[in-house]
């Protein structure tokens, strides 16, 4: 492994994840100074009711200003087909859906049981190949509560592997995996990723979205990238959670990731000291809001070169 993606999810699953609103100009200010720091792409926020999620009102307008930062991949969260229409819209590059392995999850997040998530994918994979290939959006699905659920519990392997078959089969580009209650352990990422690879081909799974609940989220991405994963979802500061999976808190730390994979010599293009820095955006715009993170209170070691 010499490069890795580190996916920024924190203006979306950290910023719905708590009370306030964050003001339109401190997320652009946001986004802009971590893709100064070498952030090459962010997911900016999520086309759902405003009326569920008022934080994620302004998605439109933070797309359009994040498509005139160069060489920033533009992401976005989609819960359906109308969320979907929005994001091609406003011109994302890229949308995924969360679809839980939990239906139990799947009904309270979104309101819909496994086939009609399917329909519903499958719906959204016909409507993106209507786009001219130029400027088409990348779609992926999100396989949520993959390593265990906070409402039933432990979610069985082989129905993961079930409905990442259906996904791809419905039209998805390629399926993620998610540790939304933050229950995975290294061992069960490890043979999780195998078996989808395994069922959908090595091409069609690359992203582990992790969560920090019980401080497994380093080594849970240590184990997914020595079974070749390549992108790795992070949140500035741990922000995040997911509001229908309780007590499922904060995803793994961006600083931390990123220094991690510094020292192992694993290539992000991330510049270390200019992304610790973007923590003064949050703690200014969000004032005692918790921040989490090893590497900002420690500093970086004496003599680090700087650059993940």
């Amino acid at each position: 492994m010499t490069a890795v993606l580190v996916s920024e999810v924190g203006p979306r699953d950290g910023l719905q994840s708590i009370s306030r609103t964050m003001p339109l100009e401190a997320k652009k200010a946001w986004i802009r100074a971590e893709a100064e720091a070498g952030v090459r792409e962010i997911e900016v926020g999520s086309f759902v009711p405003p009326a569920l999620l008022p934080q994620m009102a302004d998605t439109a307008e933070l797309v359009a200003f994040a498509r005139t930062v160069p060489g920033l991949a533009v992401a976005v969260l989609v819960p359906n087909l109308k969320g979907a229409e929005r994001g091609i819209a406003a011109g994302a590059h890229k949308m995924s859906i969360p679809f839980s392995m939990s239906e139990t999850h799947s009904i309270r997040n979104v309101r819909k049981d496994h086939p009609a998530m399917v329909a519903e994918i499958r719906a959204i994979a016909d409507r993106v190949r209507q786009e001219p290939a130029e400027t088409r959006p990348h779609f992926e699905v999100g396989l949520a509560t993959a390593f265990g659920c906070t409402i039933e519990g432990p979610v069985e392997e082989e129905q993961v592997v079930r409905l990442a078959e259906a996904a791809i089969e419905a039209g998805a580009a390629e399926v993620g995996l998610s540790d939304t209650t933050g229950y995975a352990n290294p061992a069960q990422v490890k043979r999780l990723v195998r078996k989808v690879k395994a069922a959908v081909g090595p091409k069609r799974l690359n992203t582990l979205h992790l969560h920090n609940t019980r401080g497994l989220g380093l080594a849970n991405a240590l184990a997914g990238l020595e079974e070749g994963i390549t992108t790795l979802d992070s949140s500035l500061g741990g922000l995040g959670g997911c509001p229908a999976a309780p007590g499922a808190s904060g995803n793994i730390v961006t600083e931390d990731l990123a220094f991690m994979l510094a020292a192992m010599g694993i290539e992000t293009g991330i510049d270390l000291p200019k992304l610790l820095a973007v923590r003064a955006i949050l703690e200014e715009a969000l004032p005692g809001e918790p921040l989490y993170g090893f590497t900002p209170d420690a500093g970086l070691p004496l003599g680090f070169g700087g650059r993940a």
